[in-house]
């Protein structure tokens, strides 16, 4: 069988050679391919390497800074970053922040809701808004061509929105479906209560808005938390793929005649550590029984938050190293199966359900710890082990100068790959410019992971573990541990 294909082979081969040989045979009155056509110009090759082009960035004299790096790209990223958030928030404008996020977007002074998706759909574009504790962010992606198109239609609704009655209260309507979803997201619900729970101030302020909230907001509010926050000297915009002269040329004229604004001071906020406790049905299936389940969170304070750069970066590392995640990976087999948390906790407890490090940086300040679940039954072995965890972070000789090259590589790895996202490197000169006044370059960073040692883990989880202890727990709570003799844990 093998032998007759061989041979029909040979015998298409043979074939097919003459062929070329009377083609080429034939060809000596057609010009070569490297003659130049005569009136084509051909534009310049494209270089081998593009070099990083930087950051560029102005000051306008309202104090709105505007940023933009240049990509090798057809597609542009434009965002407007705000310093505001619910830590700007009063008792009377509590959950604003999580309202305009679901509000971005909407009518104008200037356009109608329609008219803004239709112009948006036209060129293909992609819109999106966040809301953070210290961070309003609306963006918007498109093709180059449309630049100009996005950069106005992007700062009509930041600076005018009409906020419509009806427009508010359907939007009000969805804010309470939300939080009904939300409150069967427990591990959702703990990352939020930990903040509340563990600091006194601005930082305790929910970024979920409040139910007790949903009754008083209105279009009025939101107008004023406008008209206070979103001034000049609190507002970057910052594109990636555009060229700089460009961007100002459009822009500037759009946003040069906003309001500068009073120096900002950011609301105080003081770590105090505390205890959250819900008891609530959280039912887990577990070899086909039903048993009640228990979500639970130990969380330190981070002295010196994104100002204190070494500290952060060494806290980056350390999360990296610590890992952890669900009992089921969804990634595939051995997804994150090489950190601490892994290792040591999921793979030597069935009981346990997901067990993960986390930490939730802000300016100036920011929290550490470990979330878990598991059965009611065995959370207080749980806590226990979480606790154990963080002291022997503390230990020197407790991790491996291996564990601790794996965690740096993998931190490297994981910001140069999300840096490949032209959404993400707008973000992130947008989020840089409003904490630092500049952004830093990504070499620096990589640097500084570079030089994460095991005493600045040790030091660093030391200087963590000395701070008051917040606990948040959801569930079966009855199980778990008193404050007192967890904390006393970290004191012995």
């Amino acid at each position: 069988m093998y032998r007759a294909a061989l041979s029909r082979f040979r015998a298409l081969k043979g074939r097919t050679g003459n062929l070329a040989a009377a083609r080429y045979a034939t060809s000596s009155a057609v010009a070569p391919l490297d003659t130049p056509l005569e009136s084509v110009s051909l534009p310049p090759p494209l270089p081998d390497y593009f070099a990083p082009s930087g950051t560029k960035v102005k000051t306008l004299s309202n104090g709105v800074k505007i940023a933009s790096e240049q990509l090798p790209t057809p597609a542009a990223s434009i965002g407007l970053f705000i310093n505001s958030g619910s830590i700007y928030e009063t008792p009377i404008s509590s959950g604003a922040s999580h309202l305009l996020e679901r509000m971005a977007f909407k009518s104008t002074k200037n356009r109608s809701h329609l008219r803004i998706v239709r112009e948006v759909e036209a060129i293909g574009g992609n819109t999106s808004a966040s809301a953070s504790r210290e961070c309003m962010t609306y963006t918007f992606d498109a093709l180059k061509t449309y630049v100009p198109e996005i950069v106005e239609l992007l700062i009509d609704c930041v600076r005018n929105p009409a906020f419509l009655d009806w427009e508010v209260n359907e939007e009000l309507q969805k804010v309470k479906s939300e939080l009904e979803e939300v409150s069967k997201n427990p591990e959702r619900l703990i990352l939020e209560t930990i903040h509340s729970t563990g600091y006194s101030g601005a930082l305790a302020n929910p970024l979920l808005a409040p139910e007790s909230a949903l009754d008083r907001l209105d279009g009025s509010i939101l107008e004023e938390f406008v008209t206070e926050n979103y001034t000049g000297n609190r507002m970057v915009l910052a594109a990636s793929g555009i060229e700089h002269e460009e961007l100002l040329q459009i822009a500037e004229p759009l946003l040069s005649d906003l309001p500068a604004g009073p120096h900002l001071e950011e609301p105080k906020s003081v770590y105090v550590g505390g205890d959250f406790r819900r008891q609530a049905d959280s039912p887990i299936s577990s070899f086909g029984c039903e048993l009640q389940s228990t979500h639970f969170a130990l969380a330190f304070e981070v002295p010196g938050g994104w100002n204190n750069e070494k500290d952060s970066v060494t806290l980056t590392v350390m999360q990296m190293l610590m890992g952890g995640g669900g009992s089921f990976s969804a990634g595939g087999p051995g997804k994150g199966m090489h950190s601490r948390l892994y290792l040591r906790v999921l793979n030597e407890y069935q009981q346990i359900q997901s067990f993960s490090a986390f930490n939730s940086i802000f300016n100036n300040t920011g929290l550490f710890g470990i979330y878990g679940s598991t059965s009611s039954d065995f959370v207080s072995k749980a806590v226990d082990i979480a606790a154990e965890e963080l002291i022997l972070l503390a230990r020197e000789g407790a991790v491996s100068r291996l564990m601790i090259k794996r965690a740096q590589e993998a931190t490297k790895s994981a910001v140069l790959m999300n840096l490949e996202s032209r959404m993400i490197v707008a973000e992130d000169i947008g989020r840089q410019i409003l904490t630092y006044g500049e952004r830093k370059s990504v070499q620096s960073f990589l640097k500084m992971v570079d030089e994460v040692t095991l005493p600045d883990i040790a030091e660093m989880a030391e200087k963590i573990i000395s701070s008051p202890l917040t606990i948040a727990s959801y569930g079966d709570v009855i199980n778990v541990p008193s404050y007192e003799s967890v904390s006393s844990k970290f004191r012995a």
